[in-house]
């Protein structure tokens, strides 16, 4: 009988962690969407996308000119306007680390002369994984100039 309790207490743990491991990917594969669609939103300037993305109390904050900067959402989403995708243009999600219903992410995104590293932080609401805030840093690439050939 002994046998037979615990037979049956490994196949009910085993259960209950396979349901939590499928819903962590669930879980990242909507918060990937998410940044997918601030993503896409930041490379065509659509504001419909990126404010989306956002919760209404978001906010991007950053430090510049010596003092500590925030931004609503209403003061960000006003700044963009459509374009076409810039061919040298990237965007990447280096992680996501989830802990129940909160989550953060950091991202980056390279354009011809900057890359901006944002760090996000998320909420699981009822519309799903939401960007709550936002921190961001940004700095030029790195270039590496090639001495020119000798002349024989």
């Amino acid at each position: 009988m002994r046998k037979m309790l615990l037979f049956i207490s490994v196949i009910l743990l085993s259960l209950n962690v396979n349901a939590q491991a499928s819903d962590t990917i669930n879980d990242w594969n909507l918060i990937q969407k998410t940044i997918n669609l601030y993503l896409d939103g930041q490379a065509t300037g659509d504001s419909v996308k990126i404010g989306s993305s956002f919760d209404d109390s978001w906010q991007l904050k950053y430090f510049a000119d010596n003092e500590l900067k925030t931004v609503t959402k209403a003061q960000y989403v006003v700044g963009f306007t459509a374009h076409p995708r810039p061919k040298n243009w990237s965007g990447r999600t280096v992680f996501i680390d989830i802990t129940n219903n909160v989550a953060i992410a950091k991202v980056e995104i390279s354009t011809a002369t900057l890359l901006f590293i944002d760090y996000f932080h998320f909420i699981k609401t009822n519309k799903g994984w939401l960007i709550v805030d936002k921190i961001s840093t940004r700095t030029p690439h790195k270039t590496v100039e090639v001495p020119a050939p000798k002349a024989k």
